[in-house]
């Protein structure tokens, strides 16, 4: 193995190569600067990393994507950067609610939903068809997203004004729904349109009513796609690739300890590579990682304050995740999984039991990603995810010992705990879905939060962040200017919301905030593009920022690769 260099000084230093962190480093080597990411992981992508095993290739966070269409923000992200970006695909048939008692199916012509309940429930048309009309309120307001989502901090005085009038526009749908949150704000908040048990019970697992009427929204205006093909580890690839174009560099397997810092200015960072101690000196650092460790271990204590260190203690965070990958010897379909997600809960149990990392009693969400794509797996196989929403702390840390530094130790008691648990998912999803499961499974894989969180250092092993809502709001949680002057915060730890729009939102707004103090040429385009006042061909010729010239091509996928090897053996074996 060749021996890592290391440049003693870059214009900017990237920590954390997930999509949020690799989109800022395309975008900035774009505008010309000397980038360097660091990546304490093995392998870029963060939560998109995926895995192989065998000929598999398994995803490990997208259940679907928004705003990766036509006019969508992604897409707009990715045109300024190259024309050459992996494609996702329209996704139809979207969403199935499986209870003991109904299976419901959402697809992108949510009337059908619609109707099909206002023929079960007539008693409930009236406020059925308020809550479609909701939805659809909602979800136009997401329509302009692709051009309102810059933030505050990459504005001037005119700008805020501006842009404060408009998203307050957009806002108004979701105001009168900001106070429905939590079991006893949720249930109110379906009681004014239903108090129809059954249809209360489609939504048993969610925490407030924006989560239930949104996705329908999102149905009604066709925003839901899925992951190009190849999966969404492509996403990183292409973008690795963009900014190694650009002669930038990716170093993996190191671990960010200090932020350098004199007289209140960022200076650099220090980290722990194989071993040994490093320091690089930039003009600025990005930092794409979890925000409490940027704050109470990268930084001395007396940066940040401890009233505000407290608020982000406080956060509300998305949780994290149980999620099993399994490798089966049919397709997917074989066995009755189709394109959409499959949400599947149980009539029997309490509202706060669905989410409360029980394997008997939570909610299972059911993906078939090999369905969708077929290079994912071996010709004649398929693949299943399983994902349920999972605490670090369930059953005491998952049977995980710490060490004297507070590393969680896997042992042989957390690997048979973590089968153990997986065995009962699978055992529900036989049941209630596919009772020839089992005897179809090659192998599978399990991740706890204890996985999660070694392979991202996410607190708690989090799948997004914060979560959007009135705590997190009132907190000020979101924010990209830090306290240390020429240290920018980045990832999902910057903006609320979670999944591949809310990382790429803030990598434009982290680059954005960087190059308004340094790049004032740069910094005007780019915003009057992402602001849609100029065009892709404009913003492309812009000579503030240098040519690419949309060369990536995409590596195949495992199983493809195989299939390639097989065919040349066939076909020496036709010529011979």
């Amino acid at each position: 193995m060749l021996k890592q260099e290391f440049k003693p000084y870059y214009d900017i230093v990237i920590i954390g190569s997930g999509v949020s962190g690799l989109t800022s480093a395309a975008i900035l080597s774009k505008a010309g600067y000397s980038v360097c990411v660091l990546e304490s992981d093995s392998r870029v992508g963060g939560y998109l990393a995926g895995f192989r095993r065998k000929d598999f290739r398994f995803d490990t966070a997208i259940h679907w994507l928004n705003q990766c269409g036509p006019g969508g923000m992604v897409t707009r992200v990715f045109d300024f950067i190259g024309s050459d970006y992996p494609v996702p695909r329209v996704q139809t048939i979207i969403r199935r609610y499986v209870g003991d008692s109904f299976n419901y199916l959402l697809t992108d012509n949510p009337d059908e939903l619609r109707n099909q309940w206002m023929a079960e429930f007539p008693h409930e048309k009236e406020g059925i068809i308020r809550f479609f009309e909701a939805a659809k309120s909602l979800g136009k307001s997401f329509v302009n997203f692709g051009r309102l989502f810059r933030s505050m901090e990459t504005m001037n005085l005119f700008e805020k004004a501006q842009y404060g009038l408009k998203m307050l526009s957009s806002a108004i749908p979701f105001i009168k729904y900001l106070g429905y949150e939590g079991e006893a704000g949720l249930e109110k908040g379906l009681n004014k349109f239903f108090k129809e048990k059954k249809l209360h019970d489609v939504f048993c697992s969610e925490d407030n009513i924006l989560s239930c009427l949104v996705p329908i929204g999102w149905a009604y205006f066709h925003d839901y796609q899925m992951p190009p093909i190849g999966g969404s580890q492509v996403f990183p690839e292409w973008l690795k690739y963009v900014t190694e174009y650009y002669g930038n560099e990716i170093f993996l397997k190191c671990r960010v300890t200090k932020i350098l810092i004199e007289n209140g200015q960022s200076q650099g960072v220090e980290f722990e590579h194989r071993g040994n101690i490093h320091s690089i000196k930039s003009n600025y650092v990005l930092a794409a990682c979890d925000v409490e460790t940027l704050y109470e271990k990268m930084l001395p204590p007396q940066y940040v304050k401890e009233e505000f260190k407290e608020k982000l203690r406080g956060a509300v965070l998305y949780s994290s995740s149980v999620t099993i990958s399994i490798a089966l010897d049919c397709p997917a379909e074989d066995l009755g999984f189709g394109e959409e997600l499959i949400f599947i809960t149980r009539d029997d149990v309490k509202k706060e039991e669905h989410c409360n990392g029980d394997p008997y009693t939570s909610a299972i969400s059911i993906l078939a990603p090999a369905q969708r794509d077929k290079t994912l797996a071996p010709e004649g196989c398929g693949t299943l995810t399983l994902y349920v929403a999972g605490n670090i702390e369930y059953n005491d840390f998952w049977k995980a010992e710490k060490d004297a530094n507070g590393k969680f130790i896997r042992g042989e008691a957390y690997k048979k705990h973590k089968e153990e648990y997986a065995e009962i998912l699978i055992s529900r999803v036989e049941k209630q879905m596919a009772p020839s499961l089992r005897q179809h499974i090659l192998f599978y894989d399990i991740a706890t939060p204890v996985t999660h969180q070694r392979y991202t250092g996410n607190k708690n092993g989090s799948i997004m962040g914060a979560k959007p809502g009135k705590h997190n709001m009132q907190a000020k949680i979101a924010h990209h200017q830090t306290p240390v002057d020429k240290l920018i915060l980045g990832g999902h730890w910057a903006e609320l919301g979670g999944g591949v729009p809310i990382a790429v939102k803030s990598a434009i707004n982290a680059s954005l905030v960087l190059l308004k103090k340094e790049n004032k040429t740069a910094y005007k385009t780019l915003s009057r593009f992402m602001d849609g006042k100029i065009s892709t061909k404009e913003v492309q010729a812009a000579p503030c920022f240098k040519p690419y010239d949309n060369s990536w091509v995409q590596n195949p996928t495992p199983a493809t690769r195989k299939a390639l090897r097989e065919e040349e053996v066939e076909t020496d074996s036709d010529f011979n």
